[in-house]
């Protein structure tokens, strides 16, 4: 009985250590959400008007331009999945990957060849894992990202893009990310990049969706080649802060569950224990009881 009662003693000593851990987890989560909601909410409008800018573009230049136009026959598209680099944030990065395999085997039934793209330390073990071959990865900056890595990475699948398919290029580009739409809801999207797929966000207001007529100097297609790789950039770096404020919230709401759970484990073993001491002083009165009643009966005789 003493044993059990150590045993626990010592497991209820494990459980609130790592009661610590997870609420510490849970407070961090907290604070820098906060800090890559309004990153990603003061993306926003520039992503907003550049999109409405390329849309006029795409509208109006009437250029053929390999950023607008799509591959007659297209055989090889690029899938840039974004994950996390650290766990314990729920479901987060499962989603994504479970979002990304479905595309990839939608594109290999359209006879297409699959080169994926990784950001995030989860992704890339996913991959490593099933001994799967990647074009490109890079991780350290899933909760925090920067303009810097959204170019980073818009430069090499870019660079794919450019790249005939015949010279390992690819024809299409897709990314699979998480959309933050509350602290409650996370929800994993997939958006075609190139061969361009403007796509107007619902929250502008009516008066804008008329868009605006521009004149193009030097040419049409020399503003293409600066908007366009600028969109795709821009693109990028939006679905990065918006999965970075997806990410934190997931951790957020999976520490504080594990903490919850923490709480009603130590509560369980506490009265595990108090029973276990309990029994162990009633057996230890019983002996004391019995022993006496022995001795008694001996002097008496």
């Amino acid at each position: 009985m003493a044993s059990s009662l150590r045993e626990l003693r010592s497991r209820k000593a494990s459980v609130t250590n790592v009661q610590k851990i997870t609420r510490a987890m849970e407070l961090v989560a907290a604070s820098r959400i906060i800090k890559a909601r309004h990153a990603a909410q003061a993306a926003a409008p520039y992503a907003r008007e550049l999109t409405r800018a390329v849309s006029a573009l795409a509208t109006y230049a009437h250029v053929d331009h390999p950023f607008t136009v799509e591959s007659e026959n297209p055989t090889r598209a690029a899938v840039l999945l974004i994950t996390s680099d650290r766990g314990q944030a729920g479901a987060y990065s499962s989603n994504v990957l479970r979002l990304g395999e479905q595309l990839t085997a939608r594109l290999r039934d359209e006879g297409k060849e699959v080169v994926p793209f990784i950001a995030g330390r989860k992704g890339k073990a996913f991959y490593k894992f099933r001994k799967r071959d990647v074009a490109d990865s890079w991780e350290g900056f899933s909760d925090s990202p920067q303009y810097a890595d959204a170019r980073q990475i818009a430069d090499v699948v870019l660079e794919a893009f450019l790249t005939p398919t015949e010279e390992g290029g690819v024809d299409e580009i897709h990314i699979v990310y998480t959309q933050f739409v509350s602290m409650l809801t996370q929800r994993p999207e997939v958006l075609r990049l190139v061969p361009l797929e403007v796509v107007e966000d619902d929250d502008a207001p009516r008066d804008q969706e008329l868009l605006p007529l521009y004149d193009f100097e030097p040419d049409a297609e020399t503003v293409l080649d600066e908007v366009l790789p600028l969109y795709v950039r821009s693109r990028i770096f939006y679905c990065l802060l918006q999965a970075s404020a997806s990410e934190l919230a997931a951790r957020q709401r999976a520490m504080k569950a594990a903490t919850d759970n923490a709480e009603q484990l130590i509560e369980s073993l506490t009265r595990e224990a108090n029973q276990a001491r309990q029994a162990s002083i009633t057996q230890e009165i019983s002996e004391i009881v019995g022993g006496a009643g022995a001795l008694a009966d001996a002097n008496s005789e």
